[in-house]
């Protein structure tokens, strides 16, 4: 160890100003490299805790971390700790309720609580339910926080309003430029389904930019609205156009047609009443009888029967006879109503009847043999493939209208991409990422051997400069002169010159011995 540096330090002396200069500041930048792998090597991992945390949560999780003395950073709403410390410290926190989220959840009956009238325990629970709400839905991709209102009518015996309806509210802030129909209408489905009677219809979604996401997904069974007859319209003919792929897939192969259906939606409300009169067609309809019987007889009273009777009497006492009439009479009376037939025919057409379809359809074309030949399909074969699509859309051809105006179906070359290469490009990727996350860990010591070895090529690099051997300056009686004083050089000369200067020495005798082999 020593000789090494006093080797060093022979090797110091015999460098010029400028390459003690050069030398010295390649050590410098150097060690500054060590030192600064080292603290970055040293610097611990910080991974993500908790994020999108409102500014309460924010604080408390804060609070809980400097109570512990745990190194964290904290910017936008998110928390990142030492990436060994992430799991223990959500288990801990979650122990005590963090983060709690925005609004307050069921958590509110955990506690104890007598005393509390009807009201406030209705209103407490529409609170937890407006929290839990808040908190499902805020983990919907594209949705950084969201809110809900839910207005339920009072429960009283006596109802002074019927048909009075629950309604909601639900106010999200996007974490992306838009939030998708779908997720839209899901908010509504989950929001209806937690509220007893509450309609998806009655629950308004809307933005933190003011807009009302849910405006577009209104039912409106009549199809008044052009965004309703649009949202038909659009999945009538997804429907057919998927039915129609189902059709040709097994045919002509996956990924090989591309099938687009234009529908034809009758979107006004009619109502067509018809009355017709069947003179032919006569009935019955009621029959009437009446029959009348009258009988007539005249008779007369009076006088003694006998010789008496026939004698006048003149007698002024003696009674008159009175006739006596009896009358009868028969009538009979039948009467036949009829009917005219009648029939009353009232047809509702609703909005929304397929008047019309038709299809536009491209396959790929079919190619053979090993190279990839492509072999075109005859007309007769495009031909049965129209009449497939057809009758996969159930429409009728009418007289004057051809397959093709219905069905328009072309065979072409599709542009594929390859496969292969991009899935030989990805494992490659995904090889690489991995090879870089191993050795993410060795950077640092690999960084330190790669400067050590610069360092070490520096310092070989600075060898000292080829001289010739200097004779030493002695005087004429001096051991360095020989008899007939010529100035020859001396063993005892040679060994004060390597005691004084033994690099240049060596050098010498290296190009000295070099050029004696040449």
């Amino acid at each position: 160890m020593k000789s090494f540096a006093q080797s060093l330090l022979g090797l110091w002396r015999e460098l010029g100003l400028n390459q003690r200069v050069s030398l010295s500041i390649a050590a410098l930048v150097v060690l500054a490299g060590l030192v600064s792998l080292v603290v970055w090597s040293r610097r611990p991992d910080y991974q993500l805790l908790y994020g999108r945390l409102g500014e309460k949560d924010t604080s408390a999780i804060v609070a809980s971390l400097q109570a512990q003395g745990i190194p964290f950073r904290a910017s936008g709403g998110s928390i990142h700790v030492p990436a060994d410390q992430v799991h223990r410290l959500r288990m801990e926190l979650a122990g005590k309720g963090l983060p709690t989220g925005d609004g307050v959840g069921f958590e509110i009956f955990d506690k104890g609580q007598f005393g509390l009238s009807d009201f406030v325990q209705r209103t407490n629970y529409t609170r937890a339910l407006q929290g839990e709400l808040g908190r499902t839905i805020s983990q919907l991709e594209g949705v950084a926080r969201a809110r809900v209102m839910i207005v339920q009518p009072e429960n009283r015996l006596l109802l002074t309003e019927q048909g009075v309806k629950p309604t909601g509210s639900v106010f999200v802030e996007l974490s992306t430029a838009k939030l998708e129909l779908e997720a839209v209408n899901s908010i509504r489905h989950l929001v209806a389904n937690a509220v007893q009677g509450l309609d998806p219809d009655e629950v308004a979604v809307v933005d933190h930019k003011g807009r009302v996401l849910s405006e577009d997904l209104e039912d409106d069974p009549t199809l008044a609205n052009a965004s309703s007859q649009m949202r038909y319209r659009q999945q009538v003919e997804e429907y057919f156009a998927r039915k129609v792929e189902s059709l040709l897939i097994p045919v002509v192969g996956i990924g090989n047609a591309v099938v687009r259906v234009s529908a034809l939606i009758e979107t006004e409300a009619a109502t067509l009443t018809e009355e017709r009169f069947d003179p032919e067609g006569q009935v019955v309809r009621s029959q009437t009888s009446t029959e009348d019987t009258n009988t007539s007889i005249e008779s007369r009273r009076g006088g003694a029967v006998g010789v008496s009777a026939n004698t006048p009497d003149n007698t002024p006492d003696a009674p008159e006879a009175v006739p006596s009439i009896t009358n009868e009479q028969n009538r009979k009376n039948h009467t036949t109503t009829y009917e005219i037939n009648r029939s009353l025919t009232s047809i509702t057409r609703t909005p929304g009847t397929i008047k019309d379809l038709t299809a536009s359809v491209f396959i790929a074309s079919r190619t053979t043999g090993p190279d990839g030949t492509v072999t075109p399909r005859t007309p007769e074969e495009l031909d049965s493939l129209r009449r497939i699509v057809l009758n996969a859309l159930g429409v009728n051809l009418t007289p004057g209208r051809t397959l093709e105006e219905v069905v328009s179906l072309q065979e072409t070359a599709f542009h594929v991409p390859q496969v292969d290469e991009t899935m030989e490009q990805l494992q490659k990727e995904t090889r690489w990422q991995g090879w870089i996350e191993s050795a993410s860990s060795y950077v640092a010591v690999a960084i330190a051997l790669a400067a050590f070895f610069i360092f070490y090529r520096i310092v070989r690099s600075q060898r000292p400069e080829p001289v010739p051997v200097e004779l030493l300056a002695v005087s004429p009686s001096g051991p360095g002169r020989s008899h007939n004083g010529s100035s020859a050089l001396t063993a005892e000369m040679l060994n004060e010159l390597i005691r004084q200067k033994p690099n240049n020495v060596g050098t010498a005798l290296r190009d000295w011995m070099g050029s004696k082999r040449n």
